[in-house]
């Protein structure tokens, strides 16, 4: 492999190849559009456009396509060729800023909500040009966003676009009362940790339940699975690194800056985490990142599974998104920095986000909402569904001495939490907390609930909306004391009563604990165990509020991706039960049945000879009975899916899969998986967990 530093972005028109490639008038109107949010006029984007044509045609690139993310979770793409006709019969190679700026993909079959008819195929994608355009597999990639051809929007990105706007500016007005007239735009930034699976891809070929739905839906548990935590930072097998070595070479050459590797807790169980961004390319990059993991994986002969739950009884799989905000001069906003007034302003963010987060717990946990991260959620290293904050031991004893007006005592220094003498915190003040679903880390929060398959984009629009609401509201209340000899008094007043009415919020102990789901209650917090629960609470009046106020949805495009993600959900749980149904009829009972057939056999041998059948004879009559219970649970389980797929609402019917459908799904797997236990490995017709996740 080259050097990093010759490879890193070399397929990127980054900020670095437009610097050196456009003209210098051109290069600061276009950085005007993405820094200031100018118009771009055409003359311009003519010349940015064939900029880059020519650049992408010495990286091999033939074509071009408008990148975006619709409603689906995952990235479509239509590629035309740069190729168009000359006058003498051969051809020219074209692209202008019209080409770059709009695009007009057919909009028909993706997911909408009903916010359009399916005979309406009409949908502009528009260019993002706040992301660096790249090369991948000969096309010329252009990140933008996608609309209806009625102006609503039908993308992931839009929305988190929207949301940065809107934090820019209220953080902006905000930044001012401390005395930061500099600032000019506050950019949210993430880092997304991905944890991922790899298994051999003869084993997935014979996994149906894997090729169809992601997981196994099957699968009784190994004799041994992650007791002894030995894959955890273990040294990584050759395979494995090989992999890693060339998806960290990929990434690299895309600009996404992989920094750590390594074996996770579950065994066949992996983690790449990035260096952070802005959260715009933060999101693009997860969901390249993801694409390419699975491209490189099978050119190994592995497959990678970025389902939140492909194995029952071990870790899931998460995406932990590490949430902060930075200015345009350099600072993080979640620093505590080194002075009082830099430690006031770090306090009152803090509880800003602390009221936010209480207020909208709700819209904290629809954004980590799916399928499959219910399976995760709770359990094995994933954050409870209860959402919650964790601040460790010292900080949340400062916001305790603010509260009630003590003395806050660090081992070396007494302070008097009052106007001038507010502590300065080391970065790492505290401990970690892996069962927190919102854990402050230092500098940042890490949200932890996020899964490992979503698409980042709603879970950091959500939290860009939730601060900027907050952040609104403190700025109206502290105003009218700027530059005033009383401010200091004011926000500490404010702090107080914030957290006088929202500390049931923090929680720095065990979020695994039955004795926390007691005390969440009697707080007060919300507890959503499923996407079904918490998913109506999208269109909440209070929520409704905010999405308006600050422009990132409206009513109608609310409802509909609150519609999107239940039909989701139940197509899910569908396709999941009638792959099972289909396992269960065509290789499990088969191959049951085969086996009894087998022990009959043995049994009426011995008889002929005298020799004694008991073994056999109990095998036979315990197999036969689960055989029975196998086949009755198929039928009963395809009875539950056709009355649910007759409800004509998609809530009832969502409500309807989980409360029934999932029931019946989990009883057909647990006779499924006592039969693995009995039945020969020669005899069962699918691998098993053991021969997946040692077998890599």
């Amino acid at each position: 492999m080259k050097n990093v530093t010759e490879i890193f972005s070399e397929n990127v028109f980054n900020d670095e190849v437009m610097k050196s490639r456009l003209p210098k008038n051109v290069y600061k109107n276009f950085m005007n559009t993405v820094t200031n949010g100018d118009t771009l006029d055409m003359t311009t984007a003519d010349i940015v456009a064939n900029t880059i044509k020519e650049w992408a045609i010495e990286k091999g690139a033939t074509h071009y396509t408008h990148w975006f993310q619709p409603l689906t979770g995952s990235t479509a793409e239509k590629h035309d060729s740069f190729i168009a006709p000359a006058p003498n019969g051969m051809a020219i190679m074209e692209f202008s800023g019209k080409a770059l700026v709009k695009g007009e993909p057919d909009a028909s079959s993706f997911p909408s909500g009903g916010l359009r008819q399916t005979s309406s195929a009409r949908g502009y994608t528009a260019w993002d040009p706040t992301s660096y355009c790249f090369v991948k597999e000969g096309s010329l990639y252009i990140p933008t966003v996608f609309l209806s051809y009625t102006g609503e929007t039908l993308d992931k990105k839009t929305p988190l676009l929207r949301s940065m706007d809107a934090l820019s500016r209220t953080a902006v007005e905000f930044l001012k009362l401390f005395g930061n007239e500099k600032v000019t735009r506050v950019t949210s930034t993430v880092g997304a940790e991905q944890e991922y699976f790899l298994i051999d891809k003869k084993m997935y070929d014979q996994r149906e339940d894997l090729i169809l739905t992601g997981r196994t839906l099957f699968g009784a548990k190994p004799p041994k699975g992650q007791e002894l935590d030995d894959q955890y930072f273990a040294n990584l097998r050759p395979r494995i690194a090989a992999y890693m070595a060339d998806l960290d070479e990929e990434l690299w050459k895309l600009g996404i800056y992989s920094k750590t590797k390594h074996n996770e807790v579950a065994p066949a169980q992996h983690e790449m985490a990035p260096i952070f961004t802005t959260s715009n390319l933060g999101t693009d990059q997860n969901e390249l990142a993801m694409e390419v993991m699975e491209k490189v994986a099978l050119k190994h002969g592995l497959v990678c599974l970025l389902h939140e739950k492909p194995f029952e009884g071990v870790n899931g799989s998460g995406k932990h998104n590490n949430w902060s905000m930075a200015t345009n001069d350099g600072q993080n906003l979640l620093d505590p920095g080194d002075t009082p007034m830099e430690n006031l302003q770090f306090l009152t963010i803090l509880c800003a986000l602390i009221k936010g987060i209480d207020e909208y717990a709700d819209l904290m946990r629809i954004s980590a909402a799916s399928a499959g991260n219910d399976h995760r959620l709770g359990a094995d290293e994933a954050p409870p569904a209860i959402v919650s904050m964790f601040l460790g031991e010292e900080l949340d004893a400062v916001l305790k001495a603010i509260e009630e007006d003590t003395v806050f005592k660090t081992e070396t220094q007494t302070f008097e939490i009052g106007v001038n003498a507010l502590p300065s915190f080391p970065k790492d003040s505290t401990d970690r907390n892996r069962t927190s679903p919102f854990a402050f880390t230092g500098n940042r929060f890490e949200f932890r609930m996020v899964g490992s398959s979503d698409n980042i984009a709603c879970p950091n629009a959500l939290l860009n909306t939730i601060v900027s609401e907050e952040l609104s509201q403190f700025t109206e209340i502290l105003a009218p004391f700027k530059g005033t000899d009383g401010f200091e008094n004011e926000v500490k007043k404010l702090l107080k009563s914030v957290l006088k009415k929202h500390r049931r919020i923090i929680f720095n102990g065990d979020g695994y604990s039955l004795e926390w789901i007691q005390e969440a209650k009697r707080r007060g917090l919300p507890n959503y165990p499923s996407t079904v629960d918490c998913m109506p609470h999208y269109t909440d009046e209070k929520n409704m509020r905010i999405f308006k106020k600050f422009g990132i949805y409206t009513e109608n495009e609310l409802k509909a991706r609150t519609e999107v993600l239940l039909e989701t959900y139940s197509k899910t749980i569908r396709i999941e039960a009638r792959t099972m149904i289909e396992m269960t009829r065509k290789q499990l009972l088969p191959a049951t049945l085969e086996y009894i057939h087998c022990l009959c056999e043995a049994v009426a041998v011995k008889k002929q000879i005298g020799i004694s059948s008991f073994t056999e004879e109990k095998m036979a009559e315990r197999l036969s009975d689960l055989a029975d219970a196998l086949y009755d649970s198929a039928n009963n389980l395809e009875i539950q899916v056709n009355t649910a797929c007759e409800i004509g609402d998609i809530l009832p019917q969502s409500r309807y899969f989980h409360d029934n459908v999932l029931a019946e799904m989990e009883r057909m797997r647990t006779t499924s998986d006592t039969i693995e236990r009995i039945m020969p490995s020669s005899h069962w017709p699918i691998p098993d967990y053991s021969q997946m996740i040692y077998n890599v």
